[in-house]
């Protein structure tokens, strides 16, 4: 597992060999959003896949221990306005900022800390970003080359942004700033990016850029009861983009504007709901290991009350699927959520739209709003929780380095290699690579030194590489080169592709 030094390093990997680039980037980049590169699409693809295969086409087995229901989903990325009203985003998916006038920083005030001199009431507060060692670290550092001491923890005033009053922001030096009284007060921002349906640009034809995929599904409950052999319980999966406005993107793909979700909405009966959540709370966790998320970087963390949803009620709770990430490390950030949100959601549109959206059981002979467990996964998040698991320093390869990815999420499976580009051996390799390439995504590479090539595939995550030598003109056997352990086998020609079937599934 990788250090937070070693981030860097896993960024400069996804940039050289087209994993991740910064989008538009010939234009000076646009904060907040990336692009796929030819492997990091295809990885991304792979564990969106893997998500789907193992929630909708293939589903646990519950805890009656039958498999549980669960359908498919595409919604519209834009929706009706009012669809946000009645959700809660238009009203209270606002977050307080604070703006720094020098840096042109944007902070939510919910993430400043300030540190002033304990009694001190006519000098100076420096602000920190709240769990970020580094900028406390570095605001207590400038508290005492302004006083001209070295403090001790005593010594210090921490507070919020609740104790700054105007005239203690006046005398405050902002996180990034050398001068103090440029912060704000805090302000209202919505995160919601606004847009306008039609070709008039007037507020009856706004609407607004989904801020996460969960409304689609709720607004088609009824339509996907009334169209599916479907019984409560059973749940109605969707993975798609959404959007938010953040203030602070940062950390990489980990906190952007642009942003794709893997969410599983599941409808149970209320006094069912306590089983379910714990169903899927386990469930999910195991579920990252399976695309090669080591248990041990992984932690299953409660909600506090006061980080709590608007749709959290009494005995609903949300757990975090926690992953530590090299910038996090050692504590850990929110991979994947799994909330308990009630009957909120479809008693709100119920409301607001005035539909009936009760659900008649037939077992209970009982119409009610069924309650909602939702595991919520970021799509980004997955891919670069995948690509930090991966990422393995090895100074005794030709590259430096490896990305160890599991197999079923690996852009390339296998590599097919002519050891020479000559004397027949490109011929035989073009000629499995051309056999097995409808089953598996190989790549053909007859160019340059073998080392170069397989220094190339270890940067890309290939499980195997093949290589035609002379002697698979005398006995059909190649060589296959193990990615993780460097070990060396034959392999007859003719069996590639049942190896790769069994090393692959």
């Amino acid at each position: 597992m990788p250090d937070t030094a070693t981030m860097e390093a896993i960024v400069s990997l996804c940039k050289r060999r087209g994993f991740i680039f910064p989008a538009s980037e010939i234009y000076g980049g646009l904060n907040g959003f990336w692009d796929y590169g030819p492997l990091g699409t295809a990885l991304k693809n792979n564990v969106r896949d893997a998500w789907w295969h193992d929630m909708v086409d293939c589903p646990p087995d519950g805890p009656d221990g039958q498999p549980v229901s669960i359908v498919g989903l595409d919604s519209s990325i834009i929706q009706n306005p009012r669809v946000w009203e009645a959700s809660g985003h238009v009203g209270g998916f606002n977050d307080p900022m604070v703006d720094c006038r020098e840096s042109k920083a944007r902070y939510r005030a919910d993430h400043l800390g300030f540190l002033g001199r304990k009694g001190d009431t006519t000098g100076q507060f420096f602000a920190f970003v709240s769990g970020d060692d580094s900028s406390m670290s570095k605001a207590r550092k400038k508290l005492e080359k302004y006083v001209k001491a070295k403090l001790s923890d005593d010594d210090l005033d921490f507070c919020g942004i609740e104790s700054m009053t105007t005239a203690r922001l006046a005398i405050t030096v902002g996180p990034d700033a050398k001068e103090a009284g440029t912060l704000t007060e805090p302000r209202q921002f919505n995160l919601m990016f606004k847009t306008y349906v039609g070709a008039l640009q007037d507020e009856d034809a706004a609407a607004y850029l989904r801020p996460e995929t969960a409304q689609g599904i709720f607004l088609n409950f009824k339509n996907v009861c009334d169209t599916s052999r479907v019984r409560v319980p059973f749940g109605i999966a969707q993975i798609g983009k959404a959007f938010r406005n953040e203030v602070t993107p940062r950390n990489f793909i980990f906190r952007s504007r642009e942003f794709e979700q893997m969410e599983l909405e599941f409808f149970c009966h209320g006094d069912d709901a306590p089983k379910w959540y714990e169903f899927w709370c386990e469930t999910r966790k195991n579920w990252w290991g399976t695309i090669g998320v080591k248990n041990d970087n992984l932690l299953l963390r409660s909600h506090d009350s006061d980080e709590l949803a608007h749709y959290a009620k009494d005995g609903c709770g949300t757990f975090d699927v926690e992953y530590r990430f090299p910038f996090t490390a050692p504590g850990y950030g929110e991979l994947e959520g799994v909330a308990h949100r009630s009957n909120y959601d479809l008693s709100q549109h119920a409301q607001h739209a005035g539909a009936k959206l009760e659900y008649f059981d037939q077992e209970r002979n009982e119409r009610y709003l069924p309650h909602v467990i939702e595991p919520s996964a970021g799509l980004s998040r997955g891919v670069l929780a995948v690509l930090c698991e991966a990422y393995t320093e090895d100074p005794d390869r030709p590259s430096g380095v490896y990305m160890k990815f599991h197999p079923r999420v690996a852009p390339i499976k296998a590599g097919i290699f002519p050891l020479v580009n000559k004397d027949g051996l490109p011929e035989i390799a073009s000629a499995i690579h051309r056999e097995l390439r409808g089953k598996y995504r190989l790549e053909y590479d007859p160019k340059q030194s073998i080392g170069k090539r397989y220094a190339r595939m270890d940067e890309a995550g290939t499980p195997f590489c093949f290589t035609v030598d002379a002697g698979t003109l005398e006995t059909g056997n190649l060589t296959v080169r193990h990615r993780d352990t460097l070990a060396q086998e034959s392999v007859n020609k003719d069996q590639v592709g049942n190896f790769l079937e069994d090393q692959l599934g």
